[in-house]
């Protein structure tokens, strides 16, 4: 019964089909298909020979199609995680297969090429492997203002576009080598020794990052520069002592000006706050004075005004009033020519004193007597002194009756 019967498998006497007969009877189909079937026990040629003929016929048929199956089998591949797979059909580009199990025509007709995508692949500039270990082709290069720089720097990148990589490249880490020291040179050779050595190495790696993913951009390179990584930039060796010389020097010069910035802040804002204090007292002198002036003509014209109504009083209260000024600021003894050869001596600026430190003054003060000459006769009694205004008030009333005789 034949396995494509629906009745197969129904009978309860039956069991599974003949696997030995279904593969014979493939084989001879096989070998009919190709002209290897040998002719039946009828024919004149039969017998052992026709049999011995089917067998080779079968053996070359499984052998053609195990290989069949092998080489089918052979197009299966698996792209890892990070990966890609770029598939080649008789050398030319075909496709780029995602990660994940994949299938492609065997070899001869495809091929794959497994390129990693997610790993970063460092090129070093100036150096190889040990910063001591420089490259002075790579690492010295002119500045903008005629100096020679030491720099050495590292570049990482990674890969955007597959088969850009692997068909535009033939060496892909000379090219990010080469894009890598042409970009450091027109960069630094724009730039100034200071810039480059001191405060410039940030702004430096991002504008040589800018210029070399253009340059690869523009050559179709595939490759995407992740990171520029400026490690050294100085003075070449042999001129070291004397740019530390020059570098001590500049700082030198910057702390003397900031000392001298400092101490300017210092004096000018005190030399303009005396300036104005200055300016201030001056004004405030000026308008003393102009008060002063016009206070005093304001009295002159007063007191010409009472001169002209009384000439003989006014000049008299004039003449009192300048020697009370005079007399003020001296020292004044009272002498009594009229007792005789006795001397009455009588300090009037330290009763004034005594009287201004006393808010209770005696009423009436003895003076001292002075004795030049023997005694004769017993001396008058001292006239009684109350205090500096009445011994005024009484020397000017004397001057009065004096003059009115």
């Amino acid at each position: 019964m034949p396995p494509n019967d629906p009745q197969w498998g129904k009978k309860n006497n039956e069991g599974p089909p003949d696997l030995e007969e279904i593969f014979r009877k493939l084989q001879q189909k096989v070998a009919g298909l190709l002209g290897l079937q040998g002719r039946g026990p009828g024919t004149p040629s039969g017998g052992g020979g026709g049999h011995m003929s089917a067998a080779v016929g079968s053996g070359v048929v499984l052998v053609v199609v195990l290989v069949i199956v092998v080489w089918l089998a052979s197009g299966f591949y698996i792209v890892d995680e990070g990966r890609r797979g770029v598939v080649l059909r008789l050398g030319k580009y075909h496709e780029t297969t995602m990660p994940g199990p994949r299938w492609h025509v065997p070899y001869p007709i495809e091929s794959v090429e497994v390129v990693n995508v997610s790993a970063v692949r460092p090129v070093e500039v100036g150096y190889r492997g040990n910063p001591k270990n420089k490259q002075p082709q790579e690492a010295l290069m002119l500045t903008d203002d005629e100096n020679i720089v030491d720099v050495q720097f590292a570049v990482q990148y990674t890969l955007k576009s597959p088969e850009d990589y692997l068909f535009n490249n033939k060496a892909p880490d000379d090219n990010v080598l080469q894009a890598a020291e042409t970009s450091i040179r027109e960069v630094v050779g724009k730039s100034k020794m200071d810039f480059v050595i001191q405060q410039g190495r940030s702004e430096i790696a991002s504008r040589v990052k800018v210029l070399m993913q253009q340059i690869l951009d523009r050559y179709k390179s595939g490759i995407n520069i992740t990171t520029v990584n400026l490690l050294a930039a100085a003075a070449p060796e042999q001129v070291q002592p004397a740019f530390e010389d020059v570098v001590r020097a500049q700082q030198d010069r910057e702390r003397f000006k900031n000392e001298g910035q400092a101490y300017a802040n210092d004096v000018v804002p005190k030399a303009r706050g005396i300036a104005a204090r200055l300016i201030e007292e001056a004004s405030g002198y000026r308008q003393s004075v102009i008060s002063t002036a016009q206070g005093d003509a304001a009295r002159f014209r007063q007191i010409l005004a009472e001169y002209e109504k009384a000439p003989a009083v006014t000049r008299e209260r004039i003449y009192l009033d300048t020697m009370q000024q005079v007399l003020s600021a001296t020292s004044k003894v009272i002498v009594d020519q009229k007792g005789g050869q006795n001397l009455l001596y009588l300090p009037l600026d330290k009763i004034m004193q005594l009287a201004a430190q006393n808010p209770n003054p005696p009423t009436t003060i003895e003076a001292p007597r002075v004795n030049t000459a023997p005694e004769v006769s017993a001396p008058p009694p001292l006239p009684v002194v109350q205090d500096a205004t009445t011994v005024r008030r009484d020397s000017l009333r004397s001057r009065d009756r004096d003059a009115g005789r």
